[in-house]
């Protein structure tokens, strides 16, 4: 099973934003020592919940230095940049980190980013299969071209040319049934219990394959070990089981009830105004949640809590999803020096506890 850590760059009131971007460099430099697989960089535009406006760069940074974990974007917002711009700097991270980088790519939201980009509301509602697939086109061919209703030009050389397939984030069944159509690997976000992943996991099992997906050379995110064989396996045996990632809220304590007071008391100084800085590109109303059954439902589903409760809902979700990749999110304290503490005794009291 592949374990990695989760980063959204968590502007917690009073910690200065350079900072957290910074300490989000050296929590990543700690997952390494501390066993990780991978680590994971979220991207947001003009808001404190996340202050990491360039994943690929945030990644770049973490990449030059770390030698052995693999660092992805969870994700880079497609409907506010280019496909082929995107595409050249993950071929650049490709090459200079010896592979270790893995992109993943979101639709994003209606949110005020397509104003300030330019790039306007029609590419986020009906343009992100064309966005996703001439970014694939990009990222496996040496030479591309575009004739489409929001990319127009003739054939140019990709330089450096590499051979990558991104990771796509779907939170609705038209985005699961487009990476599916297409083979792409999933990346399912924190809002989802075990039975929300596996309903997700289940629809992309029923969208046809792609009949001749092209070759390509897997990213650390495409490629785990072979599923066990047996009860513990579970559904590991189906399609998905070795592609897709699952973000999780992982903090462990000495006590589970020390773990979810911690998470309690401290995620709704970030959840409060942070999740206000999502601002609506036209007049439509922005969907409102309750911070306090948000972070109910967050304590009470995913790995919080000492390490023998994180090591069993890890493993109930592995058995109830199949999936076999997941990513933790470890800021949820908002202190930094807690925020190492938590990745530390993750990678010496949960990780062995989950075996190959």
């Amino acid at each position: 099973m592949r374990v990695g850590i989760f980063l959204v760059a968590a502007g917690f009131p009073g910690r200065p934003q350079g900072r957290v971007l910074r300490d989000c460099v050296e929590a990543i430099e700690v997952a390494e020592e501390a066993g990780f697989d991978d680590a994971w960089i979220a991207e947001h535009h003009f808001m404190s919940y996340g202050v990491c406006p360039s994943a690929a760069t945030l990644a770049a940074v973490a990449l030059g230095r770390t030698r052995t974990i693999g660092v992805g974007t969870a994700v880079s917002v497609l409907s506010t940049q280019h496909p082929v711009a995107l595409a050249e700097q993950a071929a650049m991270l490709h090459h200079l980190s010896g592979g270790r980088f893995t992109l993943g790519v979101g639709r994003g939201g209606p949110w005020i980013d397509l104003e300030v980009f330019g790039t306007g509301l029609a590419r986020f509602e009906r343009g992100f299969a064309e966005s996703l697939d001439l970014l694939c086109r990009a990222l496996e061919r040496r030479t591309v071209s575009a004739e489409g209703e929001f990319f127009r030009f003739r054939e140019v050389a990709m330089v450096p040319a590499a051979s990558m397939r991104p990771v796509v984030a779907c939170t609705s069944p038209e985005t699961t049934r487009l990476a599916a159509g297409r083979g792409l690997p999933m990346l399912l976000g924190m809002h989802l219990d075990d039975a929300g992943k596996a309903a997700m996991l289940a629809d992309y099992d029923a969208t046809p394959p792609p009949v001749t997906p092209p070759p390509v050379t897997p990213s650390p995110a495409m490629s785990s070990p072979a599923p066990e064989t047996g009860a513990e396996a579970g559904a590991a045996t189906t399609r998905h089981a070795p592609r897709h990632v699952a973000a999780v809220v992982g903090h462990v304590a000495d006590s589970t009830r020390a773990a979810i007071r911690e998470l309690k008391a401290a995620m709704p100084r970030w959840l409060e105004p942070g999740l206000a800085g999502y601002v609506p590109v036209d007049g439509r109303r922005r969907p409102v949640r309750d911070v306090g059954e948000y972070v109910d439902f967050l304590t009470g589903v995913h790995p919080v809590g000492d390490a023998g409760r994180c090591v069993e809902t890890i493993r109930r979700t592995r058995e109830v999803t199949g999936l076999e990749h997941l990513i933790l999110m470890v800021e949820g304290a908002g202190e930094h020096a807690r925020t190492l503490e938590n990745i530390r005794r993750l990678g010496a009291e949960v990780l062995p506890g989950l075996g190959g």
